[in-house]
């Protein structure tokens, strides 16, 4: 398969995922986002690459943002806000966090493809992105390929972590209108020690 006919493959796999997200669990997630008193950010792998780049955009919006894991990231407490990012929603380190963040008095988003994974049980509210599923992760490559059921050649779950990006910029976006930010005033909080 050439390149270009990939990339056009995935970028029609991840439009098919992003136009089912729940657009009230983006409200949610959104609304939970401007109330916050801190925003803290959990993700492991790639998974936590893409919830960095959330991070930073919030940041240049002038919420007062962490990314979990830091040396600098203070003690989670009440009415703050954890975003865990994680496509199975059973990643240990995610868990834990999770679970800590609802102890304190947090609230806690899940970005995941797993609904009822442990991270969405504990989570306040959650925003589907489906990615892979079990089910086309174990079928068999050559028999689909045969059939003519072709996915997009995604390792693992590229899927989900592509579609969460599009989202989360997406969410930036229309935070940027909710609190009334320009191109501007993010470019000012951009840092300038490089």
């Amino acid at each position: 398969m050439a390149i270009h006919t990939n990339m056009e493959a995935l970028l029609e796999k991840i439009a098919e995922e992003c136009r089912g997200i729940d657009r009230k669990s983006v409200e949610r997630f959104e609304s939970l986002i401007i109330s916050a008193k801190r925003i803290f950010v959990t993700g492991a792998g790639r998974s936590g690459l893409v919830g960095k780049a959330f991070a930073m955009r919030l940041m240049h919006l002038g919420f007062t943002v962490y990314i979990v894991g830091e040396t600098t990231t203070p003690a989670v407490s009440a009415g703050d806000l954890l975003v865990a990012i994680s496509g199975s929603g059973e990643t240990s380190s995610i868990v834990m966090g999770a679970k800590t963040a609802k102890v304190k008095g947090a609230s806690v988003v899940a970005v995941t493809s797993m609904p009822e994974s442990s991270v969405g049980k504990l989570a306040d509210s959650i925003v589907m992105i489906r990615g892979r599923n079990n089910e086309e992760r174990e079928s068999d490559y050559n028999a689909r390929q045969m059939s003519g059921e072709h996915e997009p050649t995604t390792p693992l779950g590229t899927l989900f972590e592509l579609s969460a990006i599009v989202f989360l910029d997406s969410a930036v976006a229309e935070l940027m209108v909710k609190q009334n930010k320009s191109e501007e005033n993010m470019r000012r909080l951009h840092t300038n020690l490089e």
